[in-house]
């Protein structure tokens, strides 16, 4: 299926390219949520007579994610789990326990903004973790997990 891309979309493309994707992706993820219109000639000469608007939305966009960004670097985050005598977790620290950690300290993110790279933290200790403020910005965020018995 062809569609025209509203917004900068990861791994394929950004605003204003005429894409091919397959049609499930298109019709159940990138046309709900405002990031594709289908690809027809209405579609177009629309986006045409709408692209300087969007182009400033999506730079706005971009400005406040970075401004958000430079807020966030550096930020250390502490959460307390219950752990044992070796330093393990009983459970694990997940993205919404981070999210949720951020958003306590003033500083907005999304549960799928923030990238594990080992997957769940499940020791003590302090963790580098990526935030995703948008799809330009990402914020390297230090989480220190600490252990109580």
């Amino acid at each position: 299926m062809q569609i025209i891309l509203l917004e900068k979309v990861v791994n394929l493309g950004s605003l204003g390219d005429v894409v091919n994707v397959k049609e499930g992706y298109a019709r159940n993820f990138l046309i709900p949520t405002g990031r594709a219109k289908r690809a027809t000639a209405a579609s177009l000469a629309e986006f045409e007579a709408r692209r300087a608007e969007l182009e400033k939305l999506a730079a706005e966009k971009l400005a406040a994610a970075q401004a958000a960004g430079a807020k966030a670097e550096g930020v250390t985050v502490q959460i307390v789990r219950k752990a044992g005598v070796d330093g393990r977790l009983f459970g694990s620290v997940s993205t919404a326990d981070i999210a949720e950690a951020l958003v306590a300290l003033g500083h907005p993110v999304e549960k799928a903004g923030v990238r594990l790279p080992n997957g769940a933290i499940k020791l003590v200790g302090d963790h580098a973790v990526e935030i995703s403020l948008h799809t330009d910005v990402v914020v390297p965020v230090t989480v220190s997990v600490l252990g109580e018995h």
